[in-house]
């Protein structure tokens, strides 16, 4: 086993061990492998775009929750910070289950964080602590942005005949995503 040396920000080296590839990258990220589905190729790559948009967008708002949660204050701290974790769980749910059908159609899910901030269509929130109203009014734009997306989704692939990946943003994305909304609604009715 090889090692490459890694400086850290104080100047100290760290020995990090490198298993060595024999073969590199296998599948390059914009290439969708054929997997027989008994679904169109073009179906299956216009999917698996569609989903990574999706999967992108719900990492951001999963890791705004978990922000939000960490950051949380005011008079309704302690049932704000369990419902923030609480959606938290779930989103990270939705994740893993657009990831894999991802890959279930031959495609390679978005997976690091500057590819996520490369494509998600949610503004990023500012590295400080919002109030409440305000931490819940930006989970709600990131929903809203998240429910538009998913929609048309739904509609083009049951359009298109790919009705696995129809499932899964009807029964999954939507509803956690219309549920949460409306338990985040209520309190700032």
């Amino acid at each position: 086993m090889s090692t490459s040396t890694i400086t850290r920000t104080d100047g100290s080296k760290l020995q990090e061990p490198i298993i060595p590839s024999t073969r590199g990258i296998t599948q390059a990220f914009s290439v969708a492998r054929r997997n027989p589905l008994a679904l169109d190729v073009a179906v299956a790559a216009s999917s698996i775009d569609n989903l990574n948009q999706l999967l992108a967008d719900t990492m951001t708002l999963r890791d705004l929750y978990k922000k939000h949660h960490w950051q949380a204050s005011g008079p309704n701290f302690y049932s704000i910070h369990l419902l923030f974790d609480k959606h938290f769980g779930e989103q990270a749910a939705l994740v893993d289950l657009l990831a894999e059908r991802v890959q279930t159609l031959g495609g390679i899910s978005i997976a690091m964080a500057p590819d996520v901030a490369e494509t998600t269509l949610i503004p990023r929130a500012p590295n400080g602590r919002e109030d409440t109203e305000t931490q819940i009014e930006r989970l709600l734009q990131a929903h809203e942005a998240i429910l538009l997306e998913a929609r048309a989704m739904a509609r083009d692939s049951a359009a298109s005949g790919d009705l696995g990946t129809n499932d899964i943003i009807v029964s999954d994305v939507i509803r956690t995503n219309e549920l949460q909304v409306w338990f985040l609604v209520e309190h700032i009715q």
